[in-house]
């Protein structure tokens, strides 16, 4: 290796006075690195001295008012990042009670920042979202009085309105216990109880003109979710399902997704009819979203109350809609001996028929089943579009050494959707996409009613962009 490399070895070969120049040089104008290697300095005097440069630091983040536009956006980051690094790396290390504290202070700063920054591409918020992650490792190693701490967790999150402490029960639950949580759960019930203050309530005549209107209040549906969201979390980490389960409203429960979570819980405490009527309850229309877990939850309940046969007939209907191999698998798992082999054929003649025929050929890849997959492409050559270069190339390539003319046919479909639709970023490949087509010719022995290689040729060259790629690359 050059002895001119930038690695540690050959600059440590510098020496140290070489290496004190050079950092005060590149040092110069840089506020970032001279921060940093004023941390670095501290850090060399002890825990104590590096901690009191942090809080300084900190404070003064807070404290700012300039505005930080997209430009100076990266210096903030880098100055964000480095002091969460000295917290979590070097101070946590020494002292975990003062990282404990810095760490709270560091996401105490993130109103601030985020009152005067630009995070339109949400870097700044992903520093939080790293630092809040460290409190589970920093957290068991620092003396904390858990109705202190309690306290602390409760206050934090009501003032959370940029949700960078979304993690925080979870997080901290082993360091706040059984006790913690317990008076975590009162500060939450006592807020969802409490009226709302004359700060937040409207005046007479605007919450009359609301009710005229039949305008809903948006803040009390905001404190309930908050409410919820913060008894679920702890219901969640103590082990509660019935609390956890508690915590949905009806409205929650018609998404998929959310009934399906809630009737596998319901499934684990064996109250598989609660299961059941839990995900009759989620809307159908609602779309794909939480779908497969749905459909997992509902096959499971009909197999937990004896109903085999609904169970069948869903794990089939999941494999026509989404072609799903999964369901297909189970599906014929469940069934006796030889009924299976012709369930699966009955599954090749629908996948065979399938309206899409990409889809269609990404089962026979993913089941495998090579042949009904070169059955597909022959049958349906004129339907496959070449514009999905990733799959189409991969499926040619997983069906050339058995099936050499399915992987000619979809290297042609390749080859004529680069020139029908002028891709000329393509061209490169198309080159390469007619030498294997060359390559494959001398194994196929019948192309049935596909032209052959050189007829397929011919047909190219009457077409003008195809003259214009061979000229353009020298063929």
């Amino acid at each position: 290796m050059s002895r001119k490399t930038l690695n540690k070895d050959n600059l440590v070969a510098l020496g140290p006075d070489r290496l004190a120049d050079l950092l005060l040089e590149v040092s110069t104008g840089s506020a970032d690195i001279k921060r940093r290697l004023r941390l670095e300095l501290s850090h060399n005097l002890g825990a104590s001295e590096l901690a009191h440069e942090v809080r300084k630091r900190l404070a003064a983040l807070r404290k700012s008012k300039t505005y930080v536009s997209w430009r100076r956006r990266k210096s903030l980051v880098t100055d964000l990042t480095t002091q969460m690094t000295m917290i979590v790396e070097k101070i946590a290390a020494d002292d975990p009670d003062v990282a404990f504290d810095l760490l709270w202070q560091f996401m105490e700063l993130a109103p601030f920042i985020f009152a005067r920054a630009d995070d339109r591409r949400g870097d700044i918020g992903a520093v939080f979202s790293v630092a809040v992650q460290h409190f589970e490792n920093i957290a068991p190693r620092a003396a904390q009085d858990t109705d202190t701490l309690a306290d602390r967790v409760w206050t934090a999150l009501s003032e959370d309105d940029h949700g960078v402490l979304d993690d925080i029960i979870g997080l901290l639950a082993p360091t706040l216990g059984q006790a913690g949580l317990a008076r975590l759960k009162a500060h939450v019930q006592n807020f969802a109880a409490a009226p709302a203050t004359q700060q937040d309530a409207d005046h007479d005549a605007i919450r009359f003109l609301r009710d005229l209107r039949g305008e809903r209040d948006y803040r009390a549906e905001l404190k309930a979710r908050f409410v919820r969201k913060c008894l679920r979390e702890i219901a969640e980490v103590t082990g509660d399902t019935n609390a956890y389960i508690a915590q949905f409203t009806p409205e929650d429960l018609q998404s998929k997704a959310v009934a399906a979570e809630v009737a596998t819980l319901l499934l684990d405490d064996n109250a598989s009819e609660q299961a059941l009527a839990v995900l009759n309850s989620a809307d159908a229309s609602e779309g794909t979203l939480g779908q497969t877990a749905w459909d997992n939850a509902m096959i499971r309940a009909l197999t937990a109350l004896d109903r085999p046969v609904e169970a069948q007939t869903h794990r089939w209907s999941c494999f026509e809609r989404d072609l799903s191999v999964h369901h297909l698998r189970e599906y014929l798992r469940a069934l006796p001996d030889f009924e299976d082999v012709e369930a699966e054929d009955r599954a090749r003649r629908y996948i065979l028929s399938y309206p899409a025929v990409l889809p269609a050929l990404r089962f026979c890849l993913d089941w495998p089943d090579l042949l009904t997959a070169s059955q597909l492409v022959l049958d349906r050559a004129h339907e496959i579009d070449g514009e999905d270069y990733t799959f189409v190339n991969h499926a040619a390539d997983t069906l050339r050494d058995r099936y050499p003319l399915a992987a000619t046919l979809l290297l042609r479909s390749m080859i004529d959707f680069a020139i029908r639709q002028r891709r000329t970023a393509r061209y490169k490949h198309v080159a390469g996409h007619l030498q294997d087509c060359e390559g494959l010719d001398a194994r196929i022995s019948d192309y049935g009613a596909h032209p052959s290689h050189n007829a397929y040729v011919d047909m190219l060259r009457g077409h003008e962009e195809f003259s214009r790629l061979i000229s353009g690359t020298g063929g």
